[in-house]
């Protein structure tokens, strides 16, 4: 196996597969007695916690269509606010999410364990994906986390600007059995497409490879695409084995991320989707380590409007295909076109640079992702704004930093297990150091724009992500070449492929500390994670 950077001593053995038992940590945000939030009913500070998953016995992944397929596109379940009385709310959104452990039927007559967000505490789960959050800028934001697992969680609020105190980071977790109210305001300009996931280190893959995320939409009162119709479409995989079980991470899933061998659309396998008249979609790519390069089976082009966070300054028309990495949004409008027609929504193949123990990697192949049939609508396409919003570039940097993402791999120990039981012999690095919480790895000053040089010194793809903040890209360098981001928009992830160099503009608003990783969740627990202290 020849990689860049490693450090390779002797090579051992084929690949084995670690299970990785479910432990606690002391956290914080215990809440030993809390008074009931007012509108949500009395719910219990202490709630009860579920044993810990065992680990299912090794068995055979399910066959590609063991799970049923073709229905309606299903919708997301949207999080009630507990205040009834809009009139009353004051701009208040309030409600309840827990953590817990369920069961859901995948494949006939099997059951499988997962844990889901649902809708407080003792609510069954509506659908597979989190409940949808549904808010506006403006808004007062009050939601009880109640942790129904056996080992800490959080909620970490991903793209958007919340207090650092307030954003799940893994310092933060909430202890098994206890609870929290996050609490944050919403402030102008942040209208976007954004998601929630758990955050408590070396636990993160493992807890949304199991079933925790969900979607969150910030809408702008003065959104100039609000009368059009959405879709929303939630991207996570799923890996099963012939009898229903999750089956635990193996090496080659440390060392490339995980992807399961189902592609879910809303908790739906290759649904049907209709688009009865010009859409606007919204989609998430909340898997934890698969790349989305979406396009249609007919090469029909679709329109790019957003991104992270948010619409962008002028629709893109003309788009063939987009690449989401893991954790990354975007908005389009999909055309329903002149006739009936029908195409699939496709992910194409996309070489992110995946390592093998075995020392040959599987092809990528394209894959089906739904199933589209188009049809006019009676008035025909609808008139699609030539201006969507405001955005202007943050202007003269007062700092630079630099971000080196690097990899080691010392084979000789890639069989031991380590802390948490992950394996020793793998090392994900930002500047040449492993996540430690207790260390700040750069200092930032509030209001301060700084432009930040990320590289990327591996064989493989890396989605780069920073909390509490969108950024603007600047400029790709790429295999000689320095190439001027090709437009203007809000993001807070972006991919950088093997050896590329990415400049980007940011600026923190709050003082704290800020987590900044590779969002593939596997190299971010084993390490791919820094701390920036903003004062």
């Amino acid at each position: 196996m020849k990689r860049r950077n490693f450090l390779v001593q002797t090579l051992a053995g084929g690949a084995a597969l670690l299970a990785r038992p479910a432990a606690a940590q002391p956290a914080g945000h215990t809440m030993p007695s809390m008074a009931p939030m007012h509108g949500m009913g009395h719910a219990p500070a202490v709630v009860p916690v579920a044993p810990a998953l065992p680990p299912p016995p090794a068995a055979p992944l399910a066959a590609p269509d063991a799970l049923p397929s073709g229905a309606p596109l299903p919708d997301l379940f949207r999080l009630p606010n507990a205040l009834s009385d809009p009139a009353q709310t004051s701009r208040l959104f309030r409600a309840a999410l827990a953590a817990q452990p369920t069961t859901q039927t995948f494949i006939n007559g099997k059951d499988t364990a997962m844990w889901q967000y649902t809708a407080g505490v003792n609510e069954s789960p509506d659908g597979i994906a989190g409940p949808l959050i549904d808010v506006r800028e403006g808004d007062r934001i009050e939601i009880r986390f109640d942790n129904r697992l056996p080992e800490p969680s959080t909620i970490h609020w991903h793209g958007l600007p919340v207090p650092p105190d307030q954003d799940g980071n893994p310092e933060d977790a909430v202890a098994p059995g206890a609870a929290r109210i996050y609490q944050f305001k919403l402030p102008p300009g942040s209208a976007g497409t954004y998601w929630y996931h758990p955050h408590p280190h070396m636990q993160t893959a493992e807890q949304v490879y199991h079933g925790l995320a969900g979607p969150i939409i910030v809408r702008a009162a003065d959104d100039p695409l609000a009368a059009w119709p959405e879709k929303h479409l939630f991207f996570t995989d799923l890996r099963l084995d012939v009898n229903g079980n999750i089956p635990p991470n193996g090496l080659e899933d440390w060392m490339n991320g995980r992807e399961g061998q189902y592609v879910l659309i809303n908790g739906a396998l290759q649904p049907e989707i209709t688009v009865d008249g010009d859409q606007r979609w919204r989609i998430w790519n909340a898997c934890s380590a698969r790349y989305l390069k979406l396009a249609f089976s007919d090469h029909r082009a679709f329109t790019q409007v957003g991104t992270d966070g948010g619409l962008l300054k002028r629709p893109i028309t003309g788009v063939k295909a987009l690449l989401l990495p893991p954790g990354a949004r975007a908005e389009l409008i999909v055309q329903a076109g002149p006739a009936n027609s029908q195409a699939a929504l496709m992910a194409l193949a996309y070489n992110r640079g995946k390592m093998s123990m075995s020392g040959s990697v599987p092809a990528e192949t394209d894959r089906v992702l739904a199933q589209v049939k188009f049809a006019p609508a009676a008035g025909g396409a609808r008139a699609l704004p030539t201006w969507l919003r405001s955005i202007e570039p943050l202007g003269e940097p007062v700092a630079q930093k630099t971000v080196m993402m690097t990899e080691q791999m010392d084979m000789q120990n890639m069989h031991a297990e380590g802390p948490m039981g992950l394996p020793s012999g793998m090392r994900f690095l930002i500047n040449n150091q492993s996540f430690d919480p207790k260390r700040v790895n750069m200092t930032s000053r509030r209001d301060e724009v700084e432009v930040w040089t990320v590289q990327n010194f591996t064989d493989m793809d890396h989605p780069f992500h920073i909390h509490g903040t969108q950024f603007q890209v600047l400029d790709h360098q790429f295999e000689g070449k320095t190439v001027p981001e090709s437009f203007l928009a809000w993001r807070d992830t972006v991919n950088l492929r093997p050896n590329e160099v990415v400049r980007i503009a940011t600026v923190q608003r709050m003082a704290g500390l800020r987590m900044f990783h590779c969002h593939i969740l596997e190299h971010e627990d084993l390490g791919m994670m820094a701390v920036l202290q903003v004062e």
